[in-house]
């Protein structure tokens, strides 16, 4: 019954870089798990190997110890039913290929046919408010609007399990606003789970329906925040309410004990 509900389990994840002849110790013990369908938010101090334990998710790095297991299935490459939206969407975006093509490549990988293709690409640019720039090139195009094209891609593949690593950290307030909505529509349309790394607190509480608050390195999960928040969301009403302000005291809480060093022992303990 349990393996029905669970996407993604990470349990007793470690990672530790080799290099100059001593180890460095990213990851000491990360254990938590994701329900299918959940949206949950990933923040900690800078350095605290947000960004590793997502490249260890995505099958892009090897554990030094512990399991990951998407869909019941022991993660150890990409695995097929993950995309990933990285920050430096310039970088994830081909400059020489049109929008449309951008979004294509991933389903010709997967060995689509071109009528299947055509449909779920018009499917994820008409998503993200991009149909009328399908033929334009990246470098045409605005920083939220590329960004649009990289979630776009993610959303054309069609996963069980997107990752989002600090993907709207480049763009300005408004473009990050309009993001972070558009991120919530498609997640409460699609019904995929989400993890979503960010530095971000105040935009952890406003995505997630969960806050994972990471120590500092080796990093181990600090605290396990429900955001009992409407499901419905508003930029201006919900961040102005009593309760986005309590949850987010506490994860900043949280993070400034993080930087401090704390361990989950000694929060518990005050």
């Amino acid at each position: 019954m349990e393996q029905s509900t669970v996407a993604l389990d990470v349990a007793g994840l470690a990672k530790t870089y080799a290099g100059h002849g001593r180890g460095v110790e990213a990851v000491r013990d990360l254990t938590f798990r994701v329900d299918r369908g959940e949206f949950v938010c990933i923040v900690g101090p800078s350095g605290a190997g947000k960004t590793t334990l997502l490249r260890c998710i995505a099958g892009l790095l090897d554990v030094s110890g512990g399991t990951i297991t998407l869909d019941g299935t022991s993660v150890t490459g990409p695995p097929p039913g993950m995309a990933v939206v990285f920050q430096e969407y310039g970088r994830s975006l081909f400059p020489w290929l049109t929008v449309r093509k951008n979004v294509e490549l991933p389903l010709k990988e997967k060995g689509l046919g071109r009528a299947e293709r055509s449909t779920k690409v018009d499917a994820a640019l008409e998503a993200v408010g991009l149909a009328e720039n399908a033929d334009a090139h990246p470098w045409q195009l605005s920083g939220g609007m590329q960004q649009r094209v990289a979630i776009a891609r993610a959303v054309a593949y069609e996963p069980t399990v997107l990752l989002m690593d600090e993907p709207f950290a480049a763009v300005d307030a408004q473009t990050r606003a309009e993001l972070e909505d558009l991120v919530r529509a498609l997640w409460r349309e699609l019904g995929v789970t989400v993890l979503f790394v960010t530095h971000d607190i105040d935009e952890s509480v406003y995505l997630g329906q969960r806050v994972l608050v990471l120590s500092n390195r080796p990093t181990v999960v600090l605290e396990d925040i429900r955001v009992d928040l409407p499901d419905q969301r508003d930029q201006l009403r919900t961040r102005s309410s009593q309760e986005f302000a309590d949850i987010r005291t506490r994860v900043y809480q949280l993070v400034q004990l993080a930087k401090k060093g704390d361990r989950p022992e000694t929060v518990g303990a005050g």
